[in-house]
């Protein structure tokens, strides 16, 4: 912008220059062409006095180098010319020559013409003669050309002198200006002092300012509520362009595939370069919406990639970038695995006492059964029947603690009490099995719900007696330490392989099939002390070896 503030101001003062130039040597011109004319013409009026005076002897020996003198008839006939042969020369009066004309009407003439004669411009001054001639003396008179050429040395030097000038004027008006401009803060456009003129362009400023700091301020409220929900999201967002490029990555989706550094504006394939991964770009490429399962951490994620378009009406498609949504299904998976063989053991634990009754049922029906034998029958179809209720109370139970107990009250409850009632309940139990049976510990009170707790001490004391051995011993102990209060219920029996424990609480889960059916457990109850050792924020631990015996701790929080 410098240069052209520059530019402008040196044409301008060269144009005014120029054209100061051009005025005054019109103005010189005219100047020098009257005082010549008005020169010519008092040397004519001495020319006629002499001529006067002397007669045709005044032209002898007068030298006339830069003067033409003519003398000139009443009719027009040339009597002399200093410069022209007369036989050569034309009527005068015909021609009409103006200075002639004049000085026949009035006495006296002046004229500036080109001189067809000399092919010269020349100026002319007659005068009248007594006798009615006319005596006219002319002069050659310079162009415009011939002056300037005649100036050409101090014009040069003026106009450099001006062009000088106008540089630096040119220069230091348009560093002042451009000064001026530089320091204008456009970020409050109106307290600006400077040029008048830009007062449209500063409220206009003003107004634009105030827009952009509307729309900053709404766009930062945007971005942060875009960050606050996607920050927070439990499931990976990913936001790409056309090209595949992240603009977007969550927290989530940032520690699930975990890149290194920065990875907005780099290639989504750079932080994940899975198959599976391809496979869905390559399907989102072609604008259809696209879903896999992919194993990451041993977890497993279904991304979901959505092709994101800017098509307007009756226009071509137009891809504009892509949404990648990440979930963990792993615990649904297992959920729905675990929902798929709770299905099948239900239906093959109702199977096998079904199958029994029914059998029992149809040989009594046949009368095929002995009366003395018939006792037996009744009393198999009794014991299956009693297995199913056991059953479907279990999972009845089961269905209330994953409904968490909300249908209970919390209360004070003695550990120790509620244990020793039901080891008195279970004392029969373990003499049948013959295993002893031991209680040992302090009263230690916690804040829960009775029936739940001593469904836990219940079903741990049942299992220590199943699966104990004849001379065996169960050993039930309640203590406290710090803030916690602690079961534990410990067996000589059979043991739990190391393999097994870690899924001994799944539901219908048995270690040895075949012993649990003697004993006519369901495989529910260890499932049933989980759910309810988390409905109390209670604590498992399991320490068993084969052919030892079992301990498991079940730790409760005071508070």
């Amino acid at each position: 912008m410098t240069r052209r503030i520059f530019t402008a101001v040196m044409l301008t003062a060269l144009a005014v220059f120029a054209a100061s130039m051009l005025l005054i040597m019109g103005a010189l011109y005219d100047y020098f062409t009257g005082v010549q004319l008005r020169q010519l013409r008092a040397e004519t009026e001495l020319a006629a006095q002499g001529l006067e005076l002397l007669g045709e002897e005044y032209f002898r020996g007068l030298e006339t180098e830069n003067l033409r003198i003519t003398w000139i008839a009443a009719d027009g006939t040339i009597l002399y010319d200093s410069a022209v042969d007369l036989q050569n020369m034309e009527n005068h009066i015909e021609t009409e020559r103006k200075e002639i004309a004049e000085a026949l009407r009035d006495g006296s003439g002046t004229s500036t013409r080109f001189s067809d004669t000399l092919m010269k411009k020349y100026s002319y001054a007659a005068q009248r003669m007594s006798d009615g001639t006319v005596l006219r003396l002319s002069e050659e008179h310079p162009s415009v050309f011939v002056l300037i050429f005649g100036l050409l040395q101090p014009i040069l030097l003026i106009a450099g002198c001006a062009a000088a000038l106008s540089m630096w004027l040119a220069a230091g008006t348009s560093r002042k200006i451009i000064a001026d401009l530089n320091v204008l803060d456009l970020s409050r456009p109106l307290e600006n002092e400077g040029y008048e003129e830009l007062s449209p362009l500063l409220h206009r400023l003003e107004e634009q300012q105030k827009q952009l700091r509307a729309q900053s301020a709404e766009l930062r409220r945007r971005q942060n509520e875009f960050a606050a929900v996607t920050d927070n999201m439990k499931d990976g967002l990913i936001l790409l362009d056309a090209k595949g490029r992240i603009l977007s990555i969550n927290n989530s989706a940032r520690s699930l595939l975990k890149p290194i550094g920065s990875c907005t504006g780099q290639d989504i394939l750079t932080v994940n370069r899975s198959t599976e991964m391809q496979e869905l770009l390559r399907s989102a490429q072609c604008g259809l919406r696209a879903e896999k399962i992919l194993e990451i951490d041993g977890l497993r994620y279904q991304v979901d990639i959505n092709p994101v378009d800017s098509t307007l009406p009756d226009s071509d498609y137009v891809l504009t970038g892509y949404v990648i949504l990440m979930f963990d299904v792993t615990e649904k998976e297992k959920a729905e695995q675990m929902r798929r063989e709770f299905t099948a053991n239900v239906s093959h634990e109702l199977k096998t006492p079904l199958h029994s009754i029914s059998g029992c049922a149809e040989l009594l029906s046949s009368g095929l059964v002995r009366p003395e034998d018939e006792a037996q029958f009744l009393g198999q179809i009794y014991t299956e029947a009693q297995r199913m209720i056991r059953l479907v109370d279990d999972i009845i139970g089961l269905s209330r603690l994953d409904e968490g107990a909300d249908d209970s009250r919390r209360e004070p409850v003695d550990l120790y009490m509620l244990a020793g009632r039901t080891v008195n309940s279970l004392q029969q139990t373990a003499r049948d099995a013959e295993v002893a049976f031991l209680l040992t510990g302090n009263p230690t009170e916690i804040c829960g719900f009775p029936q739940l707790i001593s469904g836990i001490i219940y079903n741990l004391c049942d299992n220590a007696i199943k699966y104990n051995r004849a001379g065996g011993t169960v050993k039930v102990d309640v203590s406290r330490r710090e803030k916690e209060a602690v079961l534990t219920v410990a067996d000589t029996g059979i043991g739990i392989p190391p393999e097994h424990q870690p899924r001994i609480f799944e539901r219908f889960y048995r270690v040895d099939k075949s012993h649990s059916k003697e004993v006519g457990g369901t495989g529910l109850g260890l499932s049933i002390v989980k759910h309810a050792a988390q409905i109390h924020g209670a604590e498992i631990g399991v320490n068993s070896k084969p052919g030892e015996g079992t301990s498991i701790t079940v730790t409760f929080p005071l508070e």
